[in-house]
């Protein structure tokens, strides 16, 4: 358990909780810490699915500007790495991922954002990559993981002008995928990772791999991961039990086991 990120995992659900006061600056040892709390929440076999959240005010509001101010060009080099690693930690956890956004999710705190599967917001989060205001571009994956949810024009507009999104307009473009009210939100993302904690967890994890794999090679390339993924479930105690339930009991009621 770190300082400012901890992993705390109720029922199945593993939440990489964000708590550095004021806004959740990323700074690099909150950068470590969650990475350290995505490899943790991977390698858990307790945690079948995983809630981000930064608490009811605040989701984070970006990298810790003071701490890069100074860095030279060879610093950052440096320390890129490091940022780059992270994102992809989280971004690459084998589960079902959601983020909770209440508040601001501006820069990094976006990116960390674009790294999960689904994203939930309050009505009053407000997303947004800002960084061109500071004469940079987004560094955590920004401009890859949004162009990709989003489409590259929406995604130049929002990197190019670097204004921030509140949450209706977020929703309509697809950076959000529900608006719920503020003290919900939390709870929304939880009920959501909750339905996958008895779910069948090769196939889910080879879903997700085969989505997202699948995004980066050309479509032929991608329905032949497919197929061998497919395939290679048949080699699990789940799709056994599954299709056998389905034949005795129709669909939906299958008692999976992880294996």
């Amino acid at each position: 358990m770190g300082e400012f990120v901890r992993l705390e995992v109720t029922d199945g659900v593993g939440t990489i909780r964000l708590d550095r006061p004021k806004m959740n600056a990323l700074n690099g040892q909150v950068q470590a810490e969650i990475r350290e709390a995505a490899e943790e929440a991977t390698a858990r076999a307790d945690v079948k699915a995983v809630v981000i959240w930064g608490g009811e005010r605040v989701f984070a509001a970006g990298v810790d500007i003071k701490e890069m101010a100074e860095m030279s060009y060879t610093d950052m080099a440096t320390h890129s790495v490091g940022l780059m690693a992270t994102y992809t930690q989280v971004a690459r956890i084998p589960k079902p991922v959601v983020a909770a956004i209440n508040g601001y999710a501006l820069g990094g705190g976006c990116e960390l954002a674009l790294c999960a599967d689904v994203r939930f917001g309050g009505e009053g989060a407000v997303l947004g990559q800002p960084e061109v205001l500071l004469g940079v571009i987004p560094g955590a994956g920004g401009t890859q993981r949004l162009s990709r949810l989003i489409g590259p024009s929406k995604a130049k507009d929002l990197i190019f002008t670097g204004r921030f999104v509140k949450s209706g307009e977020a929703l309509a473009l697809g950076m959000l995928d529900r608006v719920v009210p503020d003290d919900q939100v939390y709870a929304e993302a939880v009920a959501w990772a909750s339905q996958f904690v008895n779910g069948a967890a090769f196939a889910l994890r080879a879903a997700k791999e085969v989505i997202d794999r699948g995004l980066e090679v050309d479509l032929d390339t991608g329905l032949e991961i497919e197929r061998q993924q497919f395939a290679a479930l048949f080699a699990t105690e789940d799709r056994a039990i599954g299709m056998r339930s389905f034949i005795e009991n129709g669909p939906g009621k299958a008692e999976f086991q992880g294996r």
